[in-house]
């Protein structure tokens, strides 16, 4: 098997200091975090940024300066969000973009999430696509139920997205498709011959599904955003707690951990 992508996701736009005290929050502790999972085998850093008062934001001064203060430390790949939904706007969830990250989200639908509507219209899905085409930014697909899959395939006929596609599948989201090995399988056989693919397990999930990914030849995402928890009733002191673990199971399976560059080679980032 190829070497394995472990990605992490330190901060996320939900879980808060009042879930677990060891959230990064601000633009230091997050690139702090981001350095001790390069450091434990991550290689890739998913970026969300908050506000003084630790609410979600998409501000892009404070993406501005995450992402420098990563750079300066290590050469993780960075993979900025561009999701939002309630008071930000379309715009603003375009604004990371200019920072021409190697990688940035494209949650390719519409669902309910939990107890918000998460909109991302069809056009507004064309306009993405278009600006991350225009900034030379690869979009990991973000699929949290089938459906969301012919969504990005539409957009490949219209040479919006261009192969070889990079799949993120989210299992157990309130509103998307549980965390379950019939899930995984299905959306595996249902993406073409040829893409990249990994998967998140939100809370209990993470591990299963991990594994089951490391198995069949997929790539892991980890991290607080998705879980705080790093075994039941054990609260994780820091994001690279969850990395070293996929390392050690990595291991135990033979899959070798790539490195940032060896995750550019397998994703055919530039």
């Amino acid at each position: 098997m190829e070497k394995l992508i472990i990605s992490v996701a330190t901060t996320g736009s939900i879980t808060s200091r009042q879930d677990t005290p060891y959230l990064p929050i601000t633009p230091v502790e997050i690139a702090d975090e981001v350095y001790r999972c390069w450091q434990a085998g991550a290689a890739i850093a998913h970026i969300h940024v908050r506000n003084a008062d630790g609410e979600r934001s998409m501000d892009l001064e404070l993406f501005k300066e995450t992402v420098s203060l990563i750079k300066q430390r290590c050469n993780i790949i960075l993979n900025l969000t561009t999701s939002g939904s309630g008071e930000i706007t379309e715009e603003q969830r375009l604004g990371p973009l200019e920072l021409r990250p190697e990688l940035a989200s494209f949650d390719a639908g519409s669902m309910n999430f939990g107890p918000r509507v998460f909109i991302n219209s069809p056009q507004f899905l064309e306009k993405l696509a278009a600006k991350m085409k225009q900034y030379h930014v690869k979009p990991e697909i973000e699929v949290f139920d089938g459906g969301m899959i012919y969504n990005a395939l539409r957009l490949v006929e219209k040479g919006l997205i261009d192969p070889p596609l990079h799949f993120q599948f989210v299992l157990g989201v309130r509103g998307g498709l549980a965390a379950t090995p019939r899930n995984l399988i299905f959306l595996v056989d249902s993406i073409p011959p040829g893409s990249i693919w990994s998967v998140v397990g939100i809370g209990k999930g993470q591990l299963p599904m991990a594994l089951m990914s490391m198995a069949m030849g997929g790539h892991v995402r980890v991290g607080m955003e998705d879980n705080i928890y790093l075994a039941k009733g054990v609260l994780a002191k820091s994001n690279a707690e969850f990395v070293e673990k996929m390392v050690r199971f990595a291991r135990e399976v033979g899959r070798e951990v790539a490195t940032p560059d060896d995750a550019r080679k397998i994703l055919g980032l530039t």
